[in-house]
């Protein structure tokens, strides 16, 4: 089970005691943020691509929407989604709990900056009804990010 992989993950940095698991379902943004009792938008959601054959984790704030634009200018090609079945293959957790943490080697995660207006988020933790709060430098160190990209679109017209 993959919350057992995270766990031990955060476990040997020391943070398993901030993982929070809810009775509930936390599978999708709004069901996380009344878990969590935040804003849709502070929940980091991940969302699995793949550029060529390679998987991509991109990890954005809830409002967010991914800019086909921006994109194809960051990484050169169209975004595709994996599907339902390649997520746990290549990525190791399943739909409704994909997190940035305990992933195979080969998976580059990048950070969007649609995250940049919170000082915390709520990214899941391996299951459909798990989480922890981060700070963006925790998110940025734990998940073993890339980089930063400006891929989304939608959250902008939301802060206004």
């Amino acid at each position: 089970m993959s919350i057992e992989l995270v766990r031990r993950y955060f476990r040997e940095l020391g943070m398993e005691e901030r993982i929070l698991e809810f009775e509930e379902s936390s599978a999708t943004v709004e069901l996380a943020a009344r878990a969590v009792g935040c804003e849709p938008a502070r929940i980091a959601k991940t969302l699995s691509f793949k550029v060529g054959e390679e998987p991509v984790l991109i990890v954005a704030a809830g409002d967010a929407k991914i800019d086909n634009r921006k994109y194809k200018d960051t990484f050169g090609k169209k975004a595709v989604m994996l599907t339902r079945e390649e997520v746990e293959d290549r990525i190791g957790h399943a739909v409704g709990g994909v997190c940035p943490f305990g992933v195979p080697e080969e998976v580059k995660v990048y950070l969007d900056e649609s995250l940049k207006r919170f000082s915390t988020v709520f990214p899941a933790a391996g299951s459909s009804n798990s989480a922890i709060e981060l700070n963006l430098a925790e998110l940025e160190r734990c998940s073993q990010a890339a980089g930063w990209v400006d891929v989304c679109k939608g959250w902008q017209e939301a802060e206004a």
